[in-house]
This record gives structure tokens, C-alpha cells and sequence, in this order.
């Protein structure tokens, strides 16, 4: 449980930085989603979560 709630927590502050910190790049990133195809963004978002799995295991049994 302290895992998931550091890797929440550690989530909200990437966000919140890109939402305070740099609220147009954000607007504009969130523009271009909307102009992206499914396809596209499904592979990208799989693709992220298998790096971020490989990500984990490799900090706990490496």
C-alpha cells in the first residue's frame, strides 16, 4: 500500500507542476490529443505501462 500511495502521490505532483507550472503547454499537448487517433494513443498508452511495469520490477529485483 505505501508503494501505490507514493507512486499516486508522486503522479499528482508531475501533474500538478505541468498544470500550475506550465498551464499553456498543457493546453496546447491536450489540443493535440484531441486531434490523435485511437489507435495511436492506444499503443502509446500501452506502451507506457509496459515501460512503466518494467520500471517497477526493475527497481525491486534488480
Amino acid at each position: 500500500m505505501t508503494i501505490f500511495l507514493t507512486a499516486l502521490g508522486l503522479m499528482l505532483v508531475i501533474e500538478g507542476f505541468l498544470y500550475g507550472g506550465i498551464p499553456n503547454f498543457a493546453k496546447r499537448m491536450a489540443a493535440m490529443l484531441l486531434e490523435t487517433p485511437d489507435e495511436i494513443l492506444r499503443r502509446a498508452g500501452l506502451a507506457a505501462a509496459c515501460a512503466g511495469l518494467a520500471l517497477i520490477w526493475l527497481a525491486h529485483y534488480v
